[in-house]
């Protein structure tokens, strides 16, 4: 039984156009005048992404002549001389014939349905008939690395071998998309964002006030800017429930990330923990310390004393400042996702958790981890 309201060709392309532009499912639903479920339906079989256009081959017989066949079959006129007036060869004619029911049944309408549907020759997914990748691609995922992170890793220990390349588009897909059947789903639950479906990133930028006797980023040293040199930081707390909070700082060159336990936002707590991690670092490796606009170190001065890092803060709601310490904060979501506690991590786990980010592959590093990076300047 056909459904009543069917979802039409232009409501799909509708649905994708606003769905790629970053809507929400309940405005596309407004839209078309059709339940937020409905969408929701569509777009979790389809995984987020939208399928590729089907098109016919410029070899193909058109429907028009096809029509030309049936008005030649009714004159009586011979498959050659159909072939012809078509300037086609005989036996493409006369296989097209046969293959619709012959002379006495070809009708171009349903001759033409049925080369579209017998044209339905999905090709093998790589990773549907390459096993050994498949279970080297799933094994990185369980170890919380991206997709864009395994195709790269993949790209630089496989250089001469395509069988056991894939790109991160074709692992998401493979992934989302159900109907292939090539990954369990739950392996999703180890990507950063853990959606059940691709979906375009909507920033949200917040405001903060101003530090008193702060120096601003824009006094900040040039060379800092470069990456060229070691010991310039970048640091923001993330939040939970509950008034909770962990301290992140990242390495801008290496992008070695130090996360630091702190029992609450008042600054005496957050810069007394900062100053107990960072003044363990080598001298080296102590220069410059790049902060959000938060009140929570407010006494950086303090900060300066303990560690001999100078203390620069962005400008408010400018988080783009320190993108580095921003980009690296959506990967502890991964580990801390948002509306969760974030009090009762002993120090040692938040140790084990930047670890494990030290050891993942960046693209912005040709797929270093910051480890390899903090060993190349160390040796």
């Amino acid at each position: 039984m056909k459904h009543p309201n069917p979802m039409t060709y232009k409501m799909k392309e509708t649905i994708w156009h606003l769905w790629k532009a970053g809507d929400p499912m309940a405005n596309i639903s407004k839209v078309l005048s059709k339940p937020p479920a409905t969408i929701f339906s569509y777009l979790q079989y389809h995984g987020g992404i939208r399928p590729r256009l089907r098109s016919r081959s410029l070899n193909s017989l058109t429907i028009r002549e096809r029509e030309t066949i049936t008005r030649g079959l009714a004159s009586g006129d011979s498959i050659r001389a159909i072939a012809r007036q078509l300037e086609r060869s005989p036996s493409t004619v006369c296989r097209e014939v046969n293959n619709n029911g012959g002379s006495s049944k070809y009708r171009a309408i349903d001759a033409d349905n049925a080369a579209w549907k017998r044209g339905k020759r999905p090709k093998q997914c790589l990773l549907s008939i390459n096993r050994q990748l498949r279970d080297l691609i799933a094994s990185k995922i369980s170890d919380d690395w991206s997709p864009e992170q395994i195709s790269g890793w993949l790209r630089r220990h496989h250089p001469n071998d395509e069988k056991m390349r894939v790109s991160h588009e074709t692992i998401y897909k493979s992934l989302f998309i159900e109907t292939r059947n090539i990954f369990h789903k739950k392996l999703r639950k180890h990507l950063r964002t853990k959606r059940k479906f691709r979906q375009a990133k909507a920033h949200k930028v917040g405001s903060r006030g101003r530090i008193i006797g702060g120096v601003s980023i824009h006094d900040r040293p040039a060379d800092i800017e470069s990456r060229a040199t070691l010991g310039h930081w970048e640091g923001d707390l993330i939040v939970g429930s509950n008034n909770s909070h962990i301290a992140t700082v990242v390495e801008r060159s290496t992008r070695f990330t130090m996360l630091v336990q702190v029992d609450s936002k008042k600054t005496s707590d957050v810069v007394g923990s900062l100053s107990k991690q960072l003044s363990q670092l080598p001298e080296a490796f102590k220069k410059t310390l790049t902060w959000d606009r938060g009140t929570e170190l407010a006494a950086h001065t303090e900060l300066t004393v303990a560690t001999g890092m100078d203390v620069y803060f962005c400008d408010p709601s400018s988080p783009w400042q320190r993108g580095t310490n921003e980009n690296t904060n959506g990967l502890l979501r991964q580990y801390f996702p948002k509306g969760t506690g974030l009090k009762g991590y002993s120090q040692d786990y938040l140790d084990s958790i930047a670890s494990k980010l030290n050891d993942r592959p960046r693209k912005t590093l040709k797929y270093h981890t910051p480890h390899d990076m903090l060993n190349m300047v160390l040796q």
